[in-house]
C-alpha cells in the first residue's frame, strides 16, 4: 500500500515507518518537525509541513494515489495539556479534522489513529478492555477522545475506515540501537531512569509509595515500540472502507514504579539514584491493559514482552546516542 504517515518523524511514528518499508509498503511522511526529527526517517520520504496548513496538507495528499493514512502528529503531554489546553484543542481536534478533510479530498478511504489510553480515565476495573467507559480526566485525553468520535461520525456518513488504537505507555527502542526516544521536555519513566543511570540527571522520582499495589508504588503497561509499529501495520492491512476498529495495546501485565528502576540497574549495571516524593494529583494506582481483543482478530503477538528486553533495547539507543538525534 501507499501510507501517508503524519507525524512520521515523532518517536512512534518514525518506528511504524521503518516496519512499513521493510513491510514493503510505500510511505510518505509528513511532518512539522516541532517534536519529530529528520534524520529518524529516510529524508527522500519526508515533507516537511503543518497539519494547520489545509492548502498544503491537501496538496500533499494529492500528489498520490495514497491508499491510507496513519495520525502520529498530536500533542501528547498531559501536564501541558492542563496548563496550555488551547494547544491541544487546536492541534490535536481542530488540525486533526484537517487530516480528514484532506483524505476526502484526496479520495482516501482509510486511517490508522494513534489514540491513548487517557481516553479511559480513572480505571473502574482493571484490565483495562474496550468496552470500559471513556472518561477523560486530562484535555490530552479529550481531545483524543474527540478525534476518535469525529472519526466514527466521518466513517458513517463518508464511509472512511478506521482503527483507534489505544495504547499504554510505548518504551523501548529499535533493537539495532538505530532509532530511539528522544523528548524535549523527557517525561517517560523508563528514559528517565535511563538518564540517571548515565549520570544525565541527579536523580529519578517515585511519586507515592502507599500506593495499593505489591511495593507501593504506582503499576504501568508498558509495550515495546516494535510491538506497538506492527499492531498499526497488522490493523491497516486488515482494515477495509468503513471499518471502524477500536485496539487496546499493552503487554497485559503492569510494573511498578520500583520494579522498572531496579529492572534498569540489572541491565545497566549501574545504580539509579532515586528520591521518593508525594503522590501526583489524578495518578491510578494500576494501569494495565487488556489486549485480548487484537490478539484475537489480528494475530498480533508481542516480540518484546518482558520489561528487561523493552529497557535493554532502550539502553542501547541511549548508551549510543548520548544526546539522542543531535539535531
Amino acid at each position: 500500500m501507499n501510507v501517508f504517515v503524519a507525524g512520521g518523524a515523532g518517536y512512534i511514528g518514525s518506528h511504524t515507518v521503518r516496519l512499513l518499508l521493510e513491510a514493503g509498503h510505500e510511505v510518505t511522511v509528513y511532518d512539522n518537525l516541532s517534536e519529530g526529527h529528520a534524520s529518524s526517517v529516510p529524508v527522500a520520504r519526508l515533507v516537511r509541513g503543518d497539519l494547520a496548513d489545509l492548502d498544503t496538507l491537501t496538496a500533499a495528499m494529492r500528489a498520490k494515489p495514497y491508499d491510507a493514512a496513519m495520525h502520529f502528529a498530536a500533542n501528547c503531554y498531559v501536564g501541558e495539556s492542563v496548563t496550555e489546553p488551547q494547544k491541544y484543542y487546536v492541534n490535536n481536534v481542530s488540525n486533526a479534522l484537517n487530516l480528514l478533510r484532506a483524505m476526502r479530498a484526496a479520495d482516501v478511504g482509510k486511517i490508522v489513529f494513534s489514540s491513548t489510553a487517557a481516553t479511559y480515565g480513572t480505571p473502574v476495573a482493571t484490565p483495562i478492555t474496550e468496552s470500559h467507559p471513556q472518561q477523560p480526566i486530562n484535555p490530552y485525553g479529550r481531545t483524543k477522545l474527540m478525534f476518535e468520535q469525529a472519526l466514527a461520525d466521518y466513517s458513517r456518513a463518508y464511509g472512511i475506515g478506521y482503527a483507534a488504537l489505544r495504547y499504554f505507555n510505548a518504551a523501548g527502542a529499535a533493537p539495532d540501537g538505530t532509532l530511539g526516544e528522544d523528548h524535549d521536555p523527557e517525561t517517560h519513566l523508563i528514559p528517565l531512569v535511563l538518564y540517571a543511570a548515565m549520570g544525565k540527571r541527579d536523580q529519578v522520582s517515585i511519586f507515592g509509595t502507599d500506593y495499593d499495589t505489591p511495593d507501593g508504588t504506582c503499576v504501568r503497561d508498558y509495550i515495546h515500540i516494535y510491538d506497538l509499529a506492527q499492531a498499526h501495520i497488522l490493523a491497516l492491512e486488515a482494515m477495509r472502507p468503513g471499518d471502524r476498529r477500536t485496539y487496546n495495546l499493552g503487554n497485559g501485565s503492569g510494573y511498578s514504579v520500583r520494579e522498572v528502576i531496579d529492572t534498569a540497574a540489572k541491565v545497566t549495571g549501574r545504580e539509579i539514584p532515586h528520591n521518593e516524593a508525594q503522590r501526583r494529583p489524578g495518578d491510578p494506582a494500576v494501569l494495565v491493559a487488556s489486549s485480548e481483543k487484537i490478539v484475537r482478530e489480528l494475530g498480533w503477538k508481542p516480540r518484546f514482552p518482558h520489561l528487561e528486553s523493552i529497557i535493554e533495547t532502550a539502553w542501547r539507543w541511549h548508551r549510543e546516542h548520548p544526546d539522542g538525534y543531535g539535531d
